[in-house]
């Protein structure tokens, strides 16, 4: 009869290796920090849709950079909250910033494609910067990916900043998310050194594209009804033979995604299943099976606890309570190095089983709706 502890090793040695897969990593802090003696003009595209809350500090931010040739681009998409006065008035009268209202959104659309779009035809840059509102650049940010983009010939190079996390529920449930994500895709390198579609992902707040391949790629066009538009430009110029990667830039990019318990569970439900199918075979047998596990994607770390109250409700046997014992202590060894970098209290690696339980409802509500999305007051089904 196998041990306890021998069905606690995935537990174990899982975590181990994503974290292993994590390290093998590129950081922006390894690139210069001295703008190149030939910069082009880099156009930031910012689409913005009631982003009162943040839109003024990242204007602020996105001026305050260090590379000299550049234009900020703030795409008011049609806002009910003043966002684009509140845009202007942060830039405070600052030549590289224009703030432009797109026409009306077409019918086959998402919203921020749309304004993306709208952007890039109205800007002048050889090097487009696509991002997001919620967004905070450091001064050096423009700079150094920029240097990581010719150093790596990059056609497309996007950013894994620092995810801020500020309440409660963010800390407990923002790691469980994540940690799906990394066991998905790995480190930075294994997403830009594979070949593979399927494999490659980027980062929709913060990405930098060649102009001259994103005009003959279709630009935004080409991904206008993905509610994961950043992961399907990256996949499809990826099968076009472009070169697509990823780095970290921790001291470079910060982003608070989400503030609340509702905004957590809204956010990740609109496009953990309607975008994330595309990492999956491209086969409907398979994609009806996966799309029915889904759901139980957190559940490694909702096992270990269950295993102990079952023992201490007299409902298992002892060996169920060693087995939960050792594989919940391990996966909390291993989340205590993630909750420095996520710069959290320690002790939130306590609480996992939590957030793996808030992750599978929010799982099962992506799956259970599908292709039907709802975001910023608007209702698309997803392609």
């Amino acid at each position: 009869m196998l041990s306890p502890f021998t069905f606690a090793l995935p537990w174990i040695v899982g975590p181990a290796v994503g974290l292993w897969r994590l390290s093998r990593s590129t950081y922006l802090r390894d690139e210069p920090d001295a703008p190149p003696t030939d910069a082009p003009l880099i156009s930031v595209i910012c689409p913005a849709r009631n982003e009162a809350r943040h839109i003024a500090e990242f204007v602020r931010a996105a001026l305050a950079t260090t590379y000299s040739n550049g234009e900020l681009i703030v795409v008011d998409d049609h806002s009910a909250d003043g966002t684009g006065a509140l845009a202007r008035a942060a830039g405070a009268g600052d030549a590289r910033l224009r703030v432009i209202d797109p026409p009306p959104l077409p019918d086959g659309w998402f919203g921020k494609q749309w304004a993306c779009h709208a952007g890039a035809q109205q800007a002048r840059g050889e090097v487009l910067l696509f991002t997001d509102a919620d967004t905070r650049h450091g001064p050096d940010l423009l700079v150094r990916l920029l240097h990581a983009m010719r150093r790596r010939q990059s056609d497309l190079i996007s950013v894994a900043g620092r995810q801020e996390l500020v309440s409660f529920w963010e800390r407990v449930v923002q790691p469980s998310v994540f940690a799906v994500l990394v066991s998905t895709f790995g480190g930075t390198e294994a997403v830009s050194n594979s070949t593979r579609p399927r494999a490659k992902i980027a980062n929709g707040q913060c990405f930098l594209v060649r102009r001259d391949a994103y005009d003959a790629l279709g630009g935004h066009d080409a991904v206008r009804h993905y509610v994961a538009e950043d992961l399907m430009l990256a996949q499809q110029w990826c099968a076009a033979g472009k070169r697509v990667h990823l780095v970290v830039g921790f001291d470079q990019l910060s982003t608070r995604m989400y503030s609340s318990l509702s905004e957590i569970i809204e956010g990740w439900a609109k496009n953990v299943w309607a975008g994330g199918r595309y990492v999956l075979p491209d086969h409907p047998v398979v994609r009806m099976v996966l799309r029915g596990l889904v759901p139980f994607s957190a559940w490694p770390s909702l096992v270990t606890f269950v295993a102990l109250v079952l023992r201490l409700t007299g409902l298992a046997p002892a060996s169920c309570a060693t087995f939960g014992a050792i594989a919940y202590g391990a996966t909390v060894v291993w989340a205590l190095p993630i909750m420095g970098v996520l710069r959290i209290p320690f002790w939130y690696a306590f609480l996992h089983p939590l957030g793996a339980t808030i992750a599978t409802w929010i799982f099962l509500k992506a799956a259970y709706r599908g292709d039907r999305v709802r975001w910023k007051d608007r209702s698309y089904r997803a392609g």
